[in-house]
């Protein structure tokens, strides 16, 4: 029998030990004498707890012990993260329209409501009578308790996830400077993700000890010249660069306009319906990004120099009243034309020159000397440049640049892209997907008409009428999914580039084509939210095979450009030309139904009923249908719905080719010519197309200064792609 005090839990357990032991002896031939015992020691419950005591304990008593303060009035910046507040606890007016009166920056007045300060001292522990603490005085700067130095919002961030009995809440990633003595006394320790000793190293791009690089140029020291392609974030990040170094004479060539004559062209376009294919959404100073949401997320790493690099640039050439503290930033079309302005102001302020109307159309590289040859677009002619090394930073859309590099023997290699349409919902149904009934009548965007839209959605909800006192932004999303079956594989689909508050526009660079793409203001106050539908084409894809099949074997690396081309086309002749877009209900894309009446949409050309499910190869058609139908309708409930309009098409998320270049040096195989960029197929965004750029800029450093003491160069993680593939 078992001891009393065995707990109940482990007696079926013992017992049928016991059974199997006195079976195993009974059946025993040689009947061994042997004994064995049994013992049951009592489950201590709160043996766990108890332990659990002890090690806070220990940690209370190490935290007691005095610092070693041999420099107490030194300061230090620890950063505070999870320092949450609910909407109804903030002014409106905190996430509306910006107080252009306001004296303080962004970064500094989003202190000002009384909740967030008083979160940061609860977080800190900081008991705080003094008078005045939070107001702003005469000159501008915010009371602070006497602990804390300064103090000022990182990155801001909305957590809408809804839990039970859980409201949104604003969530705050502060930094605190404060004396050695102060974060003593507060008792602060390094714990990842709660509190950090932040080790501020600006970067910067150093001019002094500059060594003597020779040149093609004039003169006893001439300065090498880099002859950039592109006037994108690549080329133009590689430019201020070298032009920042002081050693180099960048010289870009651009084939678009600068944003001030964009701007009219692109005017010219959506009211007359005349194409400028050289001056366009996807030409121009400052590439396809500078009519887009300009988004400023990129998926290699907030914390490395070259972003720091790129986005304290921004930062320092951005618009007032423009911060870059949320989680997912965003620039707007108005906000980057004045920033691309004051960036061409900089670039030649610092030696470096800009030719627009410029159209790259050869360019010849060998060991000493690199030359680009262009024509111009508005007086027909060809120019020649000459120069020490060819920066080919032309972007995707630069589909003729690649064809000819590559009949001039550069080596390219295809690479996956992904191809589809874009979706548009009244951006009142995104609020209420995403905030409920409850929250999504508290989106405010500063334009009557938007606000007013979104009160008359949420009229009829009895949920709606519960009161906050707070307001939230519009509301965005993210969808994905591996699992999006074709009829024989799984592919990859996913939504991209999602304008909330934004409008669908013409993306085209031939007018027998027809591409689309998303933009938004800064203010993101429009009436719908659209994104891309996209699913992945792979470099062995058996739905570009036809198109390999009409290519010479060393240009059937171009089948991706091919396939995109024949897709433009396809929905032009559907749109009925004149670049109106053809457009189907979701609900009747899933079910190959021609949509007999259609929502109203934000792309101003015109729109016309097609049978979208019959453009694109069945394969690409059946995985969208199974990625919305299975995966993204139940991330989103309500994402399948009538209101839901597609356009089409979406082709140009990334270039389908890659100029092949060397892991060290950054050269394609032909000398001193670096491809760079989106185009060239090493990045995916602004950020991190204006990183790459960086780091070629970094090994044409590399080259020039070898053998001088080089302080010109940036710390980066890798020489590799600093984009994604598929």
């Amino acid at each position: 029998m078992l001891p009393a005090p065995f707990p109940p839990v482990f007696v079926s357990v013992a017992h049928a030990f016991q059974r199997h032991a006195a079976a195993a002896f009974h059946s025993s031939a040689s009947h061994r004498a042997f004994n064995f015992e049994l013992k049951a020691t009592p489950l201590n419950v709160s043996g766990g707890d108890e332990r659990s005591r002890r090690r806070k304990s220990k940690r209370k008593r190490a935290g007691r012990r005095p610092r070693d303060l041999k420099r107490p009035n030194e300061l230090e910046t620890w950063r505070i993260y999870g320092v949450g507040v609910s909407p109804n606890d903030l002014p409106p007016t905190s996430r509306g329209r910006k107080n252009t009166e306001d004296c303080l920056p962004p970064e500094r007045s989003y202190l000002t409501p009384p909740a967030v300060l008083a979160s940061l001292l609860s977080r800190l522990r900081i008991r705080c009578d003094e008078p005045g603490v939070g107001s702003v005085d005469s000159l501008g700067s915010l009371t602070l308790p006497s602990q804390l130095k300064d103090a000022r919002v990182v990155r801001r961030s909305l957590d809408a996830r809804r839990r039970k009995g859980s409201d949104p809440k604003f969530t705050y990633v502060i930094d605190v400077v404060l004396t050695r003595a102060s974060a003593s006394s507060l008792r602060l320790s390094h714990q990842p993700g709660r509190s950090e000793l932040v080790f501020d190293k600006k970067l910067t791009s150093p001019t002094d000890e500059k060594a003597s690089v020779a040149g093609t140029g004039s003169g006893p020291n001439p300065k090498p010249k880099i002859l950039i392609v592109g006037a994108g974030p690549a080329g133009l990040f590689c430019a201020l660069s070298l032009a920042l170094s002081g050693l180099f004479t960048p010289i870009i060539l651009e084939r678009g306009q600068p944003v001030e004559a964009r701007g009219k062209s692109i005017g010219a376009l959506i009211h007359r319906r005349d194409l400028d294919p050289e001056s366009n959404f996807s030409f121009g100073e400052g590439g396809a990004g500078t009519w887009s949401d300009g988004k400023l997320t990129t998926r290699i790493g907030r914390n490395s120099g070259a972003v720091r690099f790129v986005l304290e640039t921004l930062i320092e050439r951005k618009p007032p009243f423009f911060s870059l503290d949320t989680s997912a930033p965003h620039l707007g079309t108005d906000n980057l034309v004045r920033l691309l302005r004051n960036m061409r102001q900089d670039l030649i302020s610092l030696g470096g020159t800009i030719h627009f109307g410029a159209r790259g159309v050869d360019a010849e590289c060998a060991s000493n000397e690199a030359r680009a040859k262009h024509t111009s677009t508005k007086n027909i002619g060809v120019e020649s440049f000459a120069g020490d090394a060819v920066v080919l930073a032309a972007g995707h859309s630069a589909r003729d640049i690649y064809y000819e590099v590559q009949k001039a023997g550069v080596q390219l290699e295809a690479k996956g892209f992904a191809v589809g349409f874009r979706v548009e919902h009244p951006q009142s149904l995104i609020n209420e997907i995403q905030y409920g009934n409850q929250w999504g009548s508290e989106v405010f965007t500063g334009r009557l008409s938007t606000d007013s839209a979104n009160a008359h959605h949420f009229a009829s909800d009895q949920d709606s009428s519960v009161p906050h006192n707070g307001t939230l932004p519009v509301a965005s999303y993210r969808l994905a999914t591996d699992q999006a079956f074709d009829g024989s594989s799984n592919r990859g689909a996913y939504s991209f580039c999602q304008c909330p508050g934004g409008q669908i526009v013409p993306s085209s660079t031939d007018d027998s084509e027809l591409c689309i793409n998303g933009m938004s203001f800064s203010n993101r106050d429009s009436l719908w939210a659209n994104s891309a539908l996209v699913v992945t084409v792979q470099p062995d894809d058996i739905i570009l095979e036809p198109y390999r099949r009409n290519l010479s074997s060393n240009a059937k690396c171009l089948a991706g450009i091919e396939f995109q081309r024949e897709m433009e086309r396809r929905a032009f002749m559907l749109g009925g030309g004149g670049m109106r877009a053809p457009v189907q209900r979701l609900t009747d894309f899933v079910n190959k139904h021609i949509s007999e009446t259609i929502p109203q949409s934000s792309y101003r050309l015109g729109v016309k009923p097609a049978n979208l499910h019959d453009l694109y190869p069945s394969e690409i058609y059946e995985a969208l249908r199974f990625a919305v139908i299975h995966h993204f309708d139940k991330q989103m409930p309500g994402f399948l719905c009538d209101e839901a309009l597609l356009h089409g098409v979406e082709t140009r998320t990334s270039s389908p080719v890659r100029v092949v270049r060397d892991s060290e040096t950054l050269q394609a195989n032909v000398e001193n010519l670096y491809p760079s960029g989106e185009g060239a197929g090493f990045a995916g965004g602004i950020v991190s197309a204006a990183v790459d750029g960086l780091m070629v800029a970094n090994a044409i450093k590399e080259k020039f200064l070898a053998g001088h003491n080089n302080s010109q160069l940036f710390e980066s993680d890798s020489k590799n792609s600093v984009g994604f593939d598929y």
